[in-house]
C-alpha cells in the first residue's frame, strides 16, 4: 500500500471514529498505534507508545493543568467567582445590555485564573444566566455572551493551550501568557462593544437591570480584591521571572484554597467536587495530548510533515499570505475537530514552515489560539456551546448558537489587528527580563 494511501485511510479511519462519537483522544491513540505498528512492526509500535506514555508522565511541566484546573474549579465551587461578576456589573451597570457586558467582564477576571473554558462558561453561566433571566434578557443573547465570555478563558492567562502550545514549540510559556493579555483585554472590549452595539439597535433584547453607586463599586473592588490581587501576582511573577509556569500554578491554587478557607466559602462537598472535575478535566486533556502525541509519531514516519512544509514552501507564499491561508484552514477543521486534538496534530506539521517564513512562534500562538476559540463557538463541535447547553437545560442548543453569530466578527477583528499590527502581541513579552 503506498504512503499517501496509509495516511489517508489513517485520517479516514480517525474521523469515522471521532463522528461515532468515540473518544478524541483514544480515536488518535488507537490509529497512529495500528498504523505506526503497519508501518514498522507491532513490537515497534509498542515500544513507541510505551516510550511516549513515559516521557509524557516524566514531564515536570505538566503540572501546571491540574494546578491551574483546580484553581479554577476551586473558584467556582467557593462561589468566588459570583464576587468577580458582582464587581463587573457594579461597573459596567450602566452601559446599554450591563448584565451582558458584565458577564463578559466576569469572565475576563475569571479566566485570569482559569485556563479552562469549560471551567469559565459553566461557573459564569451558573453566576449570570439566572440574572439576566430574572431581567427578561434574550435567551439567544445570554447563552451567546456566556459562551464567548467563556472562551476568554482559552487567551488570558493562564491558559491550557497556550501551556501546550509551549511545550510543542519549546517557546517560554511565560512570555506566552504576557503574549496573551492585550489581545485578551481587546476581545473582551470588542465583545462588549458588541453587546452595547446589539442592545442599542433593539434595547427589548436586554432590560435595563438595577443602577449602582459609588459605593456599590467600591464594596466591589473590596469583595473581589483577593482575586484580582492573586491573578495580578501570578502574571506579575510569570513577567518578571520570579517563578515558572507550573510554580505560578501550585501558588495560585493554593492561595484560592487560602482566601476561601479564610472567608469561609469552602466546604468539604465542594472541596471534593472541586477535584473531581479537576481530575475529570485533567484527564481529559492528558488522554488527548497522549494520543495526539503517539497520532503524530505515526504521521512522522509516513514523512507527511516534511512533504506538506516542502508543499506550503513551493506555494512561494509570503508570510501573510500563508498566515491568511492558516486561518481559512483553522476555521474549517475548528468545526470538525477538537480545539486542542487539532492545535497537537496540526503545530508540529507546521513547525518547519513557520521557520523557513521566519513568522514569531509567540505571535503565532496567540493567532492560533483566536482561530481555536472560533472553533470552540461553531458547529458542529463547539464544545463551549455544549457546556453551557448542559447548564441552560431549558434552552435549545440551536438557540445558543444562533446567540454565538454576532460575536464571531469580533474574533475576526481582533485577527485583524494582531495581523496588522504584531506589536499588540509582541509588545509586552518583549519587555520584559
Amino acid at each position: 500500500m503506498s504512503m499517501p494511501l496509509v495516511v489517508g485511510l489513517a485520517f479516514g479511519v480517525l474521523f469515522l471514529l471521532m463522528f461515532g462519537r468515540m473518544w478524541i483522544g483514544a480515536c488518535m491513540a488507537l490509529v497512529g498505534l495500528l498504523g505506526f505498528s503497519y508501518l514498522a512492526n507491532s513490537q515497534a509500535g509498542l515500544n513507541m507508545m510505551a516510550t511516549e506514555l513515559y516521557v509524557f508522565a516524566n514531564n515536570y511541566d505538566w503540572l501546571a493543568l491540574p494546578l491551574f484546573v483546580l484553581m479554577g474549579q476551586v473558584t467556582f465551587r467557593t462561589g468566588l467567582s459570583r464576587d468577580l461578576y458582582n464587581a463587573a456589573y457594579a461597573w459596567l451597570a450602566r452601559l446599554p445590555g450591563g448584565l451582558a457586558a458584565a458577564t463578559i467582564g466576569a469572565s475576563a477576571l475569571f479566566a485570569a485564573i482559569c485556563g479552562s473554558t469549560i471551567a469559565s462558561a459553566t461557573a459564569m453561566g451558573s453566576v449570570a444566566l439566572p440574572e439576566m433571566k430574572r431581567y427578561g434578557y434574550d435567551d439567544a443573547l445570554a447563552t451567546g455572551t456566556v459562551c464567548a465570555g467563556g472562551n476568554l478563558g482559552i487567551l488570558i492567562p493562564p491558559s491550557l493551550p497556550l501551556i501546550i502550545y509551549g511545550m510543542i514549540t519549546e517557546e517560554s510559556i511565560g512570555k506566552l501568557f504576557v503574549a496573551g493579555i492585550l489581545p485578551g483585554i481587546i476581545l473582551a472590549l470588542l465583545c462588549i462593544g458588541t453587546i452595547v452595539i446589539r442592545v442599542a439597535f433593539q434595547p427589548s433584547l436586554a432590560p435595563a437591570g438595577p443602577r449602582t453607586t459609588a459605593r456599590d463599586k467600591l464594596r466591589s473592588l473590596v469583595q473581589a480584591g483577593p482575586l484580582l490581587g492573586l491573578s495580578i501576582m501570578m502574571v506579575g511573577g510569570l513577567y518578571l521571572g520570579w517563578f515558572t509556569p507550573t510554580e505560578a500554578a501550585a501558588v495560585g491554587a493554593g492561595s484560592v484554597l487560602v482566601v476561601a478557607l479564610v472567608g469561609r466559602k469552602l466546604t468539604w462537598e465542594g472541596f471534593r467536587f472541586a477535584l473531581f472535575d479537576t481530575a475529570r478535566i485533567t484527564g481529559m486533556v492528558v488522554l488527548i495530548l497522549v494520543g495526539a502525541t503517539i497520532f503524530n509519531r505515526f504521521l512522522t514516519v509516513t514523512r507527511v510533515p516534511f512533504l506538506l512544509g516542502d508543499f506550503l514552501n513551493g506555494l512561494g507564499l509570503s508570510a501573510v499570505g500563508f498566515v491568511v491561508v492558516m486561518v481559512i484552514f483553522h476555521i474549517i477543521v475548528g468545526c470538525l475537530m477538537d480545539s486542542l486534538a487539532m492545535m497537537i496534530l496540526v503545530v508540529p506539521i507546521l513547525l518547519p514552515t513557520l521557520h523557513n517564513l521566519g513568522i514569531d512562534l509567540i505571535w503565532y500562538g496567540i493567532l492560533m489560539v483566536l482561530m481555536i476559540e472560533q472553533g470552540g463557538l461553531t458547529p458542529p463541535v463547539g464544545i463551549v456551546v455544549y457546556t453551557l447547553a448542559g447548564v441552560a437545560k431549558e434552552v435549545p442548543v440551536t438557540t445558543i448558537f444562533r446567540g454565538i453569530l454576532i460575536f464571531l466578527p469580533a474574533i475576526f477583528i481582533n485577527v485583524v489587528i494582531i495581523t496588522v499590527f504584531p506589536k499588540v502581541v509582541l509588545w509586552l513579552p518583549n519587555l520584559g527580563p
